[in-house]
């Protein structure tokens, strides 16, 4: 700033200082500004989130069918929707995996991929193309084609569940929202899982619903009468061997070659239309048995009914437990929105829901665990704990350990102001300051919201920028401090040496911010730390003008200085 900007600049601050209503006004002005940006949050002007998403050139297809369908059944499932993304101009190659999860990857470390056993599960690896020569993000692609698939494929073996994966910009985690169910009674613990399961297919902005646990279905036990088979002049072998195959397939001989170091089974079975069923049901199963037949000694053709029994019973679901206690997970992922809010929503209709048979105690406190239900039931008294998990639990964690560093910092900042300049007052207007930055950081990402696209929230990274952000705006409050008691010392007014000492500072002060600005501005188009980006060169700049008008008021109203 030249001289005569510099004087204009004093001559400004110091009207202000000389005017109580002048004064009032610029308070009045900043603490309106202070209250309106942290209001954003509640009324979602400004939205929050652990991270945002990320385009990548990947992402996977989840498919679970009823546990005891068969692998013909999962696989005419996955070829409907390979069929779908075959068609999709930005799909370069696929791979399913039938029967098992596909080779462990960053987003499958918690989701359990390689845990995946079973003619019920299938697994399709999406690969695009690369994320700089395509239009459309891989976000946005999952976005338009999940209402697509499920409708298309979901009912083809009911009941079905197909979940699009992403690859995730944080750490991995078993899904967005998770709800847990905890207690004693497993009867009781599913049916509050699919009451849980009904309120989040209903929120806005959850997708793909699942209930972690196996559920029932019917099944169909072969028990061979021993009795009869001895009478029959059967024997058990011959009844074993022909069920396999006739419904599995077995080996029946061995071939010996030069070429092979062992030998080399001779696998047999019928044809898929012949082992097949046409439909799950007791008669259609007596109906095979009855047209397989042995010959006995006597030469005598004996119907495998004859001898073989069928006892239908129900599946046993498999037990899950975490921490030594029984439970059971209800997933959901978001479609393009934070998990907060949902969530929210969410939970207020499930405490309207659950307390007509349950007594609902909410967790009190502002813990990790601040959204728990404590569930009692009315008749039996038994008790049951809804916990939320999942990437809400992440951020909570993660909000609070930044919160937590952000006090300290506070702490450390003031204890050190006080050992300088041996007042509370003094050190309070520096560190007052520093914290109002906070207002750009908000303000900054309603303005980044609108120019943008996609949602642009406030993230971790964002809060990263704000932690960053109260060094810079101390050291900025600390030189004017210092310059204007240097100034009052050697004899100037207190009024005209705090604005002298704005006037002359602001130059300083305006080129560190550049220099923040202009190094900050690389970080806004990264999809991670765009939110430290716009922290930082939001936060800089209500930091300046807090530096430059207010702290100067603060300073006339102390008799620190």
């Amino acid at each position: 700033m030249s001289d005569i900007q510099t004087s204009k600049f004093e001559n400004f601050i110091y009207n202000i200082l000389n005017s109580p209503s002048k004064k009032l006004l610029v308070v009045a002005v900043v603490m309106l500004s202070l209250v309106g940006s942290i209001m954003m949050i509640p009324y979602e002007a400004v939205l929050v989130k652990m991270l945002p998403s990320k385009s990548a050139d990947t992402f996977s297809v989840y498919i679970d069918t009823l546990k005891g369908s068969s692998v013909e059944q999962t696989k005419k499932v996955s070829e409907c929707v390979t069929n779908i993304l075959s068609k999709e101009k930005d799909v370069t190659d696929m791979e399913t995996y039938l029967g098992e999860g596909a080779p462990l990857d960053y987003a499958g470390l918690v989701k359990g991929s390689a845990l995946k056993k079973g003619q019920q599960f299938a697994e399709i690896v999406v690969n695009l193309t690369n994320k700089h020569k395509r239009k459309e993000k891989s976000f946005d692609i999952v976005h338009r084609l999940r209402p697509i698939i499920q409708e298309s494929c979901q009912d083809m073996s009911k009941p079905t569940t197909i979940k699009f994966i992403e690859m995730p910009s944080g750490p991995p985690m078993l899904a967005p929202v998770v709800v847990e169910v905890y207690g004693d009674n497993s009867d009781e613990i599913n049916d509050i899982s699919k009451q849980v399961a009904t309120v989040l297919a209903i929120t806005d902005g959850l997708v793909d619903i699942d209930i972690m646990a196996n559920r029932t279905h019917d099944e169909y036990k072969l028990k061979l009468n021993t009795d009869k088979i001895t009478k029959s002049g059967l024997s058990v072998e011959q009844i074993n061997k022909i069920l396999y195959l006739a419904l599995e397939g077995s080996d029946v001989a061995v071939k010996s070659t030069q070429h092979a170091n062992q030998q080399i089974p001779i696998f047999v079975r019928l044809n898929d239309k012949s082992r097949s069923l046409d439909s799950n049901t007791l008669e259609n199963l007596q109906i095979k048995l009855s047209s397989l037949k042995l010959m006995n000694k006597q030469g005598l053709m004996i119907p495998l009914t004859e001898v073989v029994s069928i006892e239908k019973s129900e599946s046993n679901p498999m037990i899950y437990h975490k921490d030594l206690k029984t439970m059971v997970n209800v997933t959901a992922n978001t479609d393009m929105v934070s998990q907060v809010y949902p969530l929210l929503d969410a939970r207020q209709t499930m405490i309207e829901l659950f307390s007509t048979q349950y007594d609902v105690e909410e967790q009190l406190g502002l813990s990790t665990y601040m959204f728990d239900l404590k569930l009692t039931n009315k008749l039996t008294g038994d008790k049951f704990l809804v916990r939320w998990d999942g990437e809400m639990k992440v951020t909570l964690d993660t909000f609070r350990d930044l919160g937590s560093a952000f006090i300290a910092a506070l702490v450390l900042i003031f204890i050190v102001f006080v050992i300088y300049y041996k007042s509370f007052a003094i050190s309070g207007i520096i560190l007052g300051g520093s914290f109002l930055s906070i207002i750009g950081v908000i303000v900054g990402h309603w303005v980044a919201d609108i120019f943008t696209t996609e949602t642009f929230f406030l993230t971790a990274t964002s809060l990263i920028g704000f932690i960053a952000l109260m060094g810079i705006s101390s050291r900025n409050s600390l030189l004017m401090v210092d310059f204007a008691q240097g100034l009052i010392k050697s004899g100037i007014e207190k009024r005209r040496a705090v604005a002298k000492a704005s006037a002359t500072r602001a130059k300083p002060i305006m080129l560190t911010a550049i220099a923040i600005i202009l190094g900050s501005a690389l970080l806004t188009t990264d999809p991670v730390f765009g939110g430290l980006g716009v922290a930082l060169i939001s936060g800089t700049i209500a930091a300046v003008i807090v530096s430059l008008i207010f702290i100067p008021v603060l300073m006339d109203s102390t008799k620190s200085i």
